[in-house]
């Protein structure tokens, strides 16, 4: 498969390293073109940045084939693919499976499934995770193929154009229809996994809306503001209505033996045509056996 490449028409005068500026092409990307065997043609010639653009002229820039990391194993194994193209993937990640790999656990991540269906394939990347979720959530996930559409789609999410939510089954019945969490999320302690709310913790931000309540069950939708580290888990649990299955954080393990929570939908502009893009996931087969029951 050829490397990565995005065209543009040049709507005025003036130097490529401005227009390329505009068009969301970073520095570090523009470096990685220029040491990394990538090419920038105007009208079909190869040239530098200093280049002196007309207004009309056709833009290529294509970048360099990028080469997987040897610390991650490509592996094969089932990959639910929600929507494919040459700058994305979304998939759907089951619970208990890990997104990345860790010392601990070298194999079995989505990224070893993902390098594996890249090797397959013959597409030219290594692996660019934009959302990540825990181990045992459940749920939509979106990968860059290319190392410039996952800075855009950076951009997008410090932008709040990337948008998630979220459902999940929480102890207690939540009183209020809506509610608006925003405490701030801090490690606790010396732990390396835990966080907690704390006064010198990061700004965090959750929307919560509640769907049904049943017998000491609430099941709540949730919309992320910010993206810190269990930032979901950490908010209900400040409220007293920490997740069904989160033991981590005074969650139960009665009903389902991992955190109730699933990525349901996936809003975002497509970082190369720029249509805004809407997925969405049925909720995992634990979670909708809980709706049963």
């Amino acid at each position: 498969m050829k490397a990565f490449q995005v065209e543009f028409t040049a709507t005025k005068q003036g130097l490529l390293r401005e227009a390329l500026q505009h068009y969301g092409i970073s520095k570090r990307t523009l470096a990685s073109v220029k040491y990394g065997g990538g090419h920038l043609l105007v009208n079909g010639s190869e040239v530098t940045v200093r280049h002196p653009l007309e207004a009309g002229d056709a833009v290529t820039v294509i970048f360099p084939k990028e080469i997987q990391g040897k610390g991650l194993t490509a592996e094969a194994g089932p990959l639910a693919i929600v929507y494919e193209d040459d700058a994305l993937l979304i998939v759907e990640k089951p619970p208990g499976q890990n997104t990345i790999p860790s010392r601990e656990q070298p194999y079995g991540s989505l990224a070893n499934v993902v390098a594996g269906h890249f090797e397959r394939h013959g597409i030219p990347s290594t692996l660019h995770i934009a959302t990540r979720l825990d181990k045992d959530t459940s749920g939509l996930v979106c990968i860059a193929k290319n190392r410039h559409i996952h800075h855009l789609l950076s951009v997008q999410q410090q932008e709040k154009r990337m948008n998630r939510r979220y459902e999940a089954f929480v102890h207690g019945e939540v009183a209020s229809q809506k509610a608006l969490i925003t405490a701030p999320i801090g490690r606790k302690g010396t732990s390396i996994i835990e966080r907690e709310v704390r006064e010198d913790g990061k700004f965090a931000e959750t929307e919560m809306e509640l769907i049904q309540s049943m017998a000491g069950i609430s099941h709540v939708r949730l919309k992320l503001n910010t993206g810190r580290t269990h930032q979901i888990r950490v908010h209900l649990a400040h409220i007293g209505h920490p997740l069904l299955g989160d033991d981590l954080y005074s969650g139960e393990r009665k009903l389902i033996s991992r955190q109730a929570l699933h990525c349901t939908e996936l809003q975002l502009d497509h970082p190369v045509s720029g249509e805004r893009l809407a997925f969405s996931s049925a909720l995992a087969k634990d979670m909708r056996a809980l709706l049963q029951s």
